[in-house]
This record gives structure tokens, sequence and C-alpha cells, in this order.
């Protein structure tokens, strides 16, 4: 597969097409780890690649013991993903999400394609799947179960951008509906300040959850491109005020820069990853970052 071609099945303009979220996921991830598998990235730990001889200090809990019971040799397994985790995606579906400017799709759609992505990589990784929806409190909530991927990808398909969104009150109540550890992939647009975000996420963080952050951005929030004079509406709180944006552009650049510095910055202080994405391009980068993520865990003793 040629980067073209995969970037072409990461394509939001191109996923906006395919009506079905189940055969888009299929079809993002299947094309993208086929993509690993022809490239220098065959070390993610995505799947069974092969056999080699044990070596001291090897794990030993990779030893492939049918193998050792036919051989009477040690082998261990490389590249498999040995460990089944709790999965859930915390999807934020407040008004704001619902925006589309610069982009081929609007925050939620493009949050959507990415949930549902990584939840169908997740179950083909042998995880139990869950989804919760928030915008000021509990929308939707879908345990983890071994069962649940069609009903997470339901979920999805009937997710809709509502209310005021505040992740500060939110997610306290989501950790409380949350058991055992569990891979978090929390999706939002982050359309308040760190202080707040940081007091949702971390209480996460805080309850031994491993926890990775999508920052959702339209290319129209990151760049500010408008240029006649007009009236900018709040899609949380409906205010609506006059702007002048070619007096307003460097500072207003300024500010989203600063806005992410200072979250990734926080974030990863404690432990909690942090990606922005940009709902104009492909998601290949969510994916990598989302493969790192699962490889530093199966690191972990």
């Amino acid at each position: 597969m040629t980067t073209a071609t995969a970037s072409r099945f990461l394509d939001p303009a191109v996923l906006a097409r395919i009506d079905n979220l189940e055969l888009l996921a299929k079809t993002v991830v299947d094309g993208f780890i086929s993509g690993l598998h022809r490239s220098a990235y065959l070390g993610f730990s995505i799947d069974f690649a092969e056999h080699r001889a044990y070596m001291p200090g090897d794990d030993i809990r990779r030893i492939d013991w049918r193998v050792y019971g036919r051989t009477d040799r040690y082998y261990v397994k490389e590249f498999e993903a040995d460990t089944n985790a709790n999965f859930s995606v915390l999807l934020d579906v407040s008004a704001s999400m619902d925006y589309v400017g610069g982009g081929a799709v609007t925050k939620l759609d493009y949050a959507r394609y990415l949930a549902a992505c990584l939840t169908y990589f997740s179950r083909r990784q042998r995880d139990r799947v869950g989804i919760v929806t928030f915008a000021q409190d509990i929308v939707d909530l879908v345990p983890p179960s071994a069962k649940h991927l069609d009903i997470v990808l339901h979920t999805l398909d009937r997710a809709r951008a509502g209310a005021a969104g505040r992740l500060e009150t939110a997610l306290p109540k989501v950790a409380e509906t949350l058991g055992r550890r569990s891979i978090l992939v929390l999706i939002s647009d982050c359309y308040e300040e760190p202080d707040a975000i940081l007091h949702g996420v971390s209480l996460l963080r805080h309850r031994g959850h491993d926890v990775i952050l999508f920052h959702v951005l339209d290319p129209a929030e990151l760049e500010f491109p408008f240029d006649a004079p007009t009236h900018f509406e709040d899609l949380e709180s409906g205010d609506r005020i006059p702007v002048v944006p070619e007096e307003l552009r460097d500072e207003y650049r300024a500010l989203v820069r600063q806005h992410v510095a200072t979250l990734s910055q926080r974030l990863r202080e404690q432990r909690i990853d942090y990606v922005q994405l940009d709902t104009g391009r492909p998601l290949d980068r969510a994916l990598f970052e989302y493969l790192s993520l699962r490889q530093r865990m199966n690191r972990v003793p």
C-alpha cells in the first residue's frame, strides 16, 4: 500500500461518504494495519508476527508453551498484544462540537470517525470496549464488554451535538461509572480554560486509568481565515459579538497557540497523553499516537 493510497483511506472528506460506521472503521483500520505491515512499523504490538528463540532476560510470559511441547525448545512470541484491556471512548457531544468551518466535516463527525476506528482496533486486539458521551452531564453510557462493539458503534452513529458542555463537571461523573483500570480515549474540542480541563482529566488519571486526550479543532479555529466584518455566535452560549477579523487575527492565533501549548505541557506533567488534531487532516497521526500508547503500556511489567 502506497502512502498516497493509505492517506485516501484516512481522509475525512472520503470517510464522510461512507455512511456505515462499522464499514468505515474496518476500511480504515484494516488498511492502516496493512500499511504498517509493509513498513518499518512492524514492531508495533498490533498482531502476532513470528517466533524467535528465547534469550536470557526475556519475559517468560511470552514463551509459547505449545511450541515448547512440540519441539522441547523455548520460543517467545514477538509483536503480539498479549493483554486484554478495558477500553472506553469518552466523547464530548457539547454544542461547540457541531462546528465546521475550514474542515471537510464537523468536529463531532471527525471525532465519531476516530472513535469508531479506535474501538474497532481495540476489539480486534480482544479488548473489552465501551463508550461514554457527555456534555455537562452523561448522555449515553455503554460499559466495556467483549460483546459491545455493535452497541458502541450504534451509540456513535446516533450521537448528536447538543447542550453546552463542561468537562470540569462531566468528567467526575464519568469517573464514578468506571470500574477497573482502563484505557480512556477522551475526544473533545477542549472549549474551556486549561485549569478546568486539567481538573476533570486529572481525576481519571489519579484513579489509575491510562488517558489520551485528542484535542479536535477545525482549521478555521486554528487559522481564523475570515475577511469580512461580521457577527460571530458562540455555539455554547448563543452570545453574538461583532468582529473585524483582520484586526483580531494575530491576537486570536496567539491565544489559540497559547491554549494548545498550555494544555499540552500541563497534561503531560500529569502523565496524560495529549494530541492536537486538525479536522481537515487524515486520521493517521491519531492512529499512530494511539498505537504508541499501546506499545508503551505493553512494555510495562
